[in-house]
């Protein structure tokens, strides 16, 4: 059995050096009336246009586009318009913006903001450094990685790993305001992209791993004043639940969850942090987004459900209290994080339209929940799993295997999905016109013992043992078209690699995806027949986009770049030399050691010569 080239997970991280008072049923009420009064529905709202203006493409998630120039007809004939260099090594996880005729990238650490002129192809308007501290690399949990920026009103905004946040004038590249709200020697950084809704920016931030109390926060969009943070651990009020929390399930209910359901006060170092995407939902007024596992992978130094680790959180963006919360994992046995993201969308399930969110979790079911309500509606598994049953609609709860279940000091074997999931944070998009979802997947078991581990401020307290390897078939990726409603696939694409990357989709039918095999991809979206692949200089960590041109035209957008856990898969880190934690540069291996010591059966890319990462663009010749 081919084990996972580090053999500790805790070991790789350290040798790398006013209340809204409404009843639910009312909040119903009001989504029915917006619907009947003529608001458009949640299939209607989330398509992009020209532009691209947060991670998602809408703040619904849906990474969808009505742009349809290329087809599945054209879309082999695209041709390279541009490549610009970022001038960054590392995994480059954010897709860019397009405002206008500006596009705007984000870098790994050091967080640089590039702005590049689409009027003048591979020109930079200019470059702002916010110059983060550097002593973050080291203090961090997975790589010095960023998600992107968000735009409104004028301003770019996005996160720093040193815990601050910046707004940059879109036109001139100045800093307009910098908030320090996270401080990484005590484990928490920053690397998720926000979201802006009217005059919040709201984001998470990350550190489970070291042990950190996960939350989310709301800035104000003009001045970056905090308006409210909301914990994922603790009492009641600091979680912000008060009488108008509402969730559906009774395992859910209660007062002070937070708190009682953790020994003594581990609340405090609980992790449940929220770093990826938050959606929004403007028919009733909330945001969506999910909260990681608890800090310690040791599932017996934490007895109890350990909420909100592992929990889809609805919150009112004006205040941020919490509307309902569903615990998808209680007490998580396996580093099963529900942060993947939840998408806005309107499904006709047994006949009737439902306003729902979308999940595809890392524990491998996709859970359908009624986004006003939180009511599951389905969960029906996506991927390859045996750690559970299924999940009761009645009670909200899975049906866990025992003999799968973790325990310190006792190894448990052949676990599916792994610790990487059967899909993490790559975003995933969705199409209303084919009713589908595509989103990159992996494919991969694992063997888990847990460790004894004991909690030092920013240092790791993962404390598990574990060894991977593929799961059925040999391949360790998919690309995967799903069917929500039927709760089936429709069709999938075998991938040798994992698939670090987002998805997108446009009306015109055709999904494009990046890999680690340095491959650029187009599909038909009713089929999955390959329609096109380009070759890359380095492998996708991110989502790609599209919009239109100064001159009309659409175009379709990829950034490249690995750092250490996507690249070990691949070879090492593209380009080579990217630097994790203080001296910690790693060269590139020409034997894809991490992809052959998985039992890849693909022969890994010859070593690359790129000096950065890039953003390409492509357009119809």
């Amino acid at each position: 059995m081919s084990r996972w080239p580090f053999s500790r997970r805790s070991d790789f991280l350290r040798e790398q050096p006013s209340t809204d008072s409404r009843p639910r049923s009312l909040i119903g009420l009001v989504a029915a009336f917006a619907l009947s009064s003529g608001a458009l529905s949640a299939d209607a709202q989330a398509q992009t246009a020209a532009e691209w203006t947060t991670a998602g493409g809408t703040s619904q998630g849906t990474r969808y586009s009505k742009l349809a120039e290329i087809t599945p007809a054209n879309v082999g004939s695209l041709v390279e318009e541009f490549s610009y260099p970022t001038g960054t090594k590392g995994s480059h996880q954010g897709s860019p913006l397009v405002v206008g005729s500006v596009m705007y990238v984000v870098t790994p650490f050091p967080n640089k903001l590039i702005a590049l002129d689409l009027t003048r192809p591979g020109m930079a308007l200019w470059t702002f450094d916010p110059r983060p501290a550097g002593f973050a690399r080291g203090l961090t949990c997975c790589d010095i990685v960023n998600r992107g920026a968000a735009y409104a009103k004028g301003l770019v905004v996005y996160t720093l790993l040193d815990g601050n946040v910046v707004a940059v004038d879109a036109k001139t590249g100045k800093q307009v305001w910098r908030k320090k709200v996270a401080d990484p020697w005590t484990g928490e950084t920053l690397n998720t992209a926000p979201i802006i809704v009217r005059d919040k920016v709201i984001f998470g931030s990350s550190g489970s791993e070291m042990g950190i109390r996960g939350s989310v926060r709301a800035l104000d969009l003009a001045t970056g004043a905090l308006v409210w943070q909301a914990y994922s651990t603790g009492p009641d009020a600091e979680v912000k639940i008060d009488s108008s929390f509402h969730p559906f399930y009774a395992k859910d209910q209660g007062v002070d969850r937070g708190a009682t359901t953790w020994p003594g006060s581990l609340w405090r170092n609980g992790g449940a942090s929220s770093w990826t995407w938050v959606t929004y939902d403007p028919a009733l007024d909330l945001i969506f987004y999910g909260t990681s596992q608890p800090g310690t992978f040791n599932p017996d130094m934490r007895p109890g459900e350990n909420k909100w680790a592992a929990t889809i959180f609805a919150r009112k963006p004006e205040t941020g209290q919490a509307a309902w919360a569903y615990q998808t994992v209680p007490h998580d046995n396996w580093d099963y994080d529900a942060t993947s993201e939840n998408t806005v969308v309107d499904l006709t399930i047994g006949g009737v339209k439902r306003q729902v969110i979308v999940n595809f979790h890392k524990n491998g079911f996709n859970y359908i929940l009624d986004r006003a309500t939180g009511e599951l509606v389905s969960a029906k598994p996506f991927a390859n799993l045996n750690w559970a049953t299924g999940v009761s609609l009645t009670t909200g709860l899975p049906s866990v295997v025992a003999a799968k279940r973790t325990h310190e000091g006792v190894a448990t074997n052949d676990i599916c999905p792994s610790a990487f999931g059967a899909k993490d944070w790559e975003y995933s998009t969705y199409s209303p016109k084919t009713k589908l979802f595509y989103f990159g997947a992996m494919n991969l078991c694992m063997n888990y013992e847990a460790l004894k581990v004991n909690f030092i401020a920013s240092t790791p307290i993962v404390g598990a043992s574990l060894a991977m390897y593929p799961g059925p078939g040999g391949n360790m990726g998919e690309f995967v078209a799903f069917d929500p409603v039927a709760g089936k696939r429709a069709w999938t694409i075998a991938e040798p690699l994992p698939v670090f990357g987002g998805a997108l989709s446009t009306a015109s039918g055709v999904g494009f995806y990046g890999t680690l095999d340095r491959k650029f991809k187009a599909v038909d979206a009713k089929t999955g027949q390959l329609l096109l692949s380009k070759d890359l200089e380095c492998g996708v960590a991110s989502a790609p986009i599209t919009f239109s041109g100064p001159d009309g035209k659409q175009r379709v957008a990829i950034t490249t770049g690995l750092g250490f856990i996507n690249g070990g898969f691949a070879g090492g880190p593209c380009p080579a030399g990217a630097v994790f934690g203080e001296d910690s540069v790693a060269p590139a291996s020409p034997s894809g050691r991490a992809a052959i010591e998985f039992g890849a059966t693909a022969a890994p890319a010859a070593p690359s010569t790129a000096t950065s990462g890039y953003v390409h663009v492509y357009k119809l010749p």
